[in-house]
């Protein structure tokens, strides 16, 4: 295993570094977080110039066809910068077109995808807290040629700008909480949903989305009736990866902001950094970091090998989720009064981890996952 970049992806890494440190500086990422909607055309225009769309379309899509690997490498470095936006939850949910779209669903759907003609989100969560398969509780009943769906989705990212909705919804009653489910590409136009913002600590757009009687027509299903379980599985396994990604690149501005600060700052006619106590804080936050990056490729190696990773994948976001929390606090900490003022980056990056913690899994559901796993839970 060799979790080194590539060349390719050394080179991919830094073209996006540059791009989104001159087309997205911390004042709009501010006043995206500031704004009503959280997006912007423009910049959205100028990413899908880029390719960034399809970075893990087949090319026969018209997208990139990289692997999964390189697309986290950009997620990464879009996590350092705290890109705003609809391209992680458009990304995420391309997953289970790829996965489970038939063929003409691929045809319609991730060309438009790649050209940044339609923005995505992937509907997971519930009124009732629960991640996964479990915790889907969204009726899908079958009417005519299609079913109607009714019920509710929580915090469901970037749901304000999306054209659609990847959204899992149960269709029968199953002797696991895999069965029974559906995949449905819902139309965010369908008469009956209404989508509202939540005020969040994060000011990320995460929506409550309600279904009430709407109609989809059958043509809407992605893959076979009540069988989207593994569809599901699969792509929340691969959203944790990406967000594990974003997460390190938070935890690596962080620290690169704290240790500038620390040579910085006198105290006693020496920079605050000189001091031990401050040295092994920065070298704990740096470890974490470090392990939380060790542990993430690995299993994102596997994952872009098509290697089990469901393990490894959980025992990531588990750790990342406290890591990043970890990294931020002490960079708030660290930088004294001013890290705690909206206008220091480190305080967005802060609030940035808080709202990771719960994409996707948070470290309570994944470790329990891990404790399956290893045998613990019968």
């Amino acid at each position: 295993m060799d979790l080194k970049l590539t060349e390719e992806q050394e080179m991919l890494k830094t073209s996006v570094k540059d791009f989104i440190a001159a087309e997205c500086p911390k004042s709009k990422v501010r006043e995206m977080q500031e704004d009503r909607v959280g997006h912007s055309p423009e910049l959205w225009k100028k990413m899908a110039a880029l390719g960034w769309m399809g970075l893990l379309i087949p090319e026969k899509y018209e997208g990139m066809g990289l692997s999964f690997q390189d697309g986290m490498v950009v997620m990464e470095e879009m996590g350092r910068n705290i890109l705003p936006g609809p391209f992680m939850s458009t990304f995420v949910a391309t997953f289970a077109i790829v996965e489970a779209g038939s063929e003409a669903q691929k045809k319609e759907f991730l060309p438009k995808i790649a050209r940044g003609e339609m923005k995505l989100s992937l509907a997971d969560m519930e009124p009732n807290g629960k991640f996964g398969a479990g915790g889907v509780t969204l009726k899908a009943a079958p009417k005519g040629d299609g079913f109607v769906l009714n019920g509710a989705k929580m915090f469901v990212e970037m749901a304000n700008v999306a054209d659609y909705l990847v959204c899992p919804a149960r269709t029968k009653e199953g002797a696991n909480s895999e069965e029974g489910i559906s995949l449905f590409l819902v139309d965010m136009k369908s008469p009956g949903i209404l989508c509202e913002v939540v005020p969040t600590i994060a000011m990320d757009k995460l929506c409550e989305v309600k279904f009430e009687n709407v109609s989809i027509l059958h043509q809407a299903l992605l893959g076979e009736k009540d069988r989207g379980g593994v569809a599901l599985k699969n792509t929340l396994r691969k959203a944790a990866l990406a967000r594990c990604a974003d997460s390190i690149g938070g935890m690596q501005a962080c620290i690169d902001m704290t240790v500038a600060y620390m040579k910085e700052r006198v105290q006693y006619e020496r920079p605050i950094g000189a001091f031990q106590a401050i040295q092994h804080i920065v070298a704990d936050t740096w470890i974490a970091m470090q392990t939380a990056r060790y542990l993430a490729y690995e299993a994102i190696w596997l994952e872009s090998g098509g290697q089990p990773a469901d393990k490894e994948a959980s025992m990531s976001k588990a750790y990342v989720n406290n890591a990043y929390k970890l990294v931020s606090k002490w960079g708030i900490r660290l930088h004294g009064g001013i890290g705690t003022s909206r206008e220091h980056d480190v305080s967005l990056y802060y609030l940035r981890a808080k709202a990771a913690d719960t994409a996707y899994g948070g470290a309570d559901y994944h470790n329990e996952l891990v404790a399956d796993k290893i045998g613990l839970v019968k």
